[in-house]
């Protein structure tokens, strides 16, 4: 009898095996692994945290280690400036993508840049790394904001002018490091912005001459 194919009047179909090695593509999911599990930057990831906490422990613990004031503040302001200076050019872009600095014109007028990577790669910070980055750069000046008040009311006004300098070294840094964020975003979006914006113009382009085109096409009335 007929069989189904001729029936239907369709090709007869081989029945062996069709199959083929395929060669997926997984990395994307293992790019997204190394992001979240490693951390790239061992020794930038060490700094960024070793000068701002070793200056916390020793203002809180320099009494044990030395009578002497001036030795303490020295090595406390000195823990300070090696964190600004790390911080601000070397973990900040190498954890996180972000840079920030200021510059003078040739009119001598003082200019503060902003920037931010905006393409990702595999070399670039992982999750964890950007996660240390900002919760050192949070937490470690709001604990210098409750010494600056614990000084204060225990009036120990010797200590008030470096609790200060902590305070704005590494504010700044935050502050900083907050307009990289921030103006990144916003240059995302204005880029897109003048993208879309580029592409409309020849629609309206074309919409001017059709309109002009309408208007020469009428008849004047006489």
């Amino acid at each position: 009898p007929p069989g189904p194919c001729a029936l239907t009047g369709a090709p007869p179909q081989a029945l062996g095996d069709d199959t083929e090695d395929v060669s997926l593509d997984f990395g994307s999911e293992e790019e997204l692994a190394l992001r979240k599990a490693r951390i790239r930057h061992p020794l930038a990831t060490f700094f960024h945290l070793f000068f701002r906490v070793s200056a916390i422990v020793t203002y809180l613990f320099c009494d044990w280690f030395s009578n002497s004031f001036v030795a303490c503040f020295v090595t406390i302001l000195l823990l300070l400036s090696f964190d600004f200076w790390s911080v601000k050019n070397v973990t900040g872009r190498l954890l996180v993508g972000l840079r920030w600095w200021n510059q003078i014109d040739e009119d001598g007028k003082s200019h503060w840049v902003f920037e931010a990577k905006r393409v990702p790669t595999i070399a670039s910070s992982t999750e964890a790394e950007a996660r240390i980055f900002w919760l050192g750069l949070i937490i470690c000046p709001v604990i210098w904001t409750l010494f600056f008040f614990s000084t204060l009311f225990s009036l120990k006004l010797k200590w008030l002018a470096l609790v200060i300098a902590g305070i704005s070294l590494q504010t700044a840094n935050l502050y900083g490091y907050i307009h990289c964020k921030l103006g990144g975003q916003k240059t995302l979006s204005r880029a897109t912005s003048r993208l879309f914006a580029t592409a409309d113009v020849p629609k309206r382009q074309n919409r001017i001459a059709e309109d002009s085109t309408e208007e020469h096409g009428k008849a004047v009335p006489r």
